[in-house]
C-alpha cells in the first residue's frame, strides 16, 4: 500500500485522530493504538477521514474495537468526512450508521 498517517489533535472538548493515505493490514495496530489512546483521554473523539483514501476490513475492526472501548468508557466517537470508497465501505458494513457524525456546534463546527 501506499502511505499511511495518523495525527492526534486536541480541539476543545474534542479529540480528532486524522488518517491520510491508505489504511491495511500493514498498520491495523497503528489505527487501533491511535483510536484507543485518543479514546482513553476521555474526551469525545472525532475520527477524520477526509484525506483517507482506502479502508479494508482490518481498519474497519480497529474502528469497532475503538467504538466498543468508547462504549465502555462512556466517550462518544465519531467518523466524519469519509468520501469514496471509504464512505462504502464504512456504508456496507453499518460503521457509517454506527459511528455517524457529532452534532454542530451554534456555529456548524464539528
Amino acid at each position: 500500500m501506499a502511505g499511511f498517517e495518523v495525527t492526534t489533535s486536541t480541539r476543545a472538548e474534542r479529540t480528532v485522530v486524522a488518517l491520510v493515505g491508505e489504511c491495511d493490514l500493514s498498520v491495523c495496530d497503528e489505527l487501533t493504538a491511535a483510536l484507543l489512546g485518543a479514546v482513553g483521554e476521555g474526551r469525545e473523539v472525532v475520527v477524520d477521514m477526509g484525506e483517507l483514501r482506502f479502508l479494508d476490513s482490518s481498519g474497519v475492526h480497529g474502528l469497532v474495537t475503538a467504538y466498543h472501548a468508547a462504549k465502555r468508557e462512556g466517550v462518544p466517537l465519531h467518523v466524519v468526512n469519509a468520501g469514496g470508497v471509504v464512505a462504502d465501505v464504512l456504508d456496507l458494513t453499518g460503521v457509517a450508521e454506527l459511528l455517524g457524525p457529532p452534532a454542530l456546534d451554534g456555529h456548524g463546527n464539528v
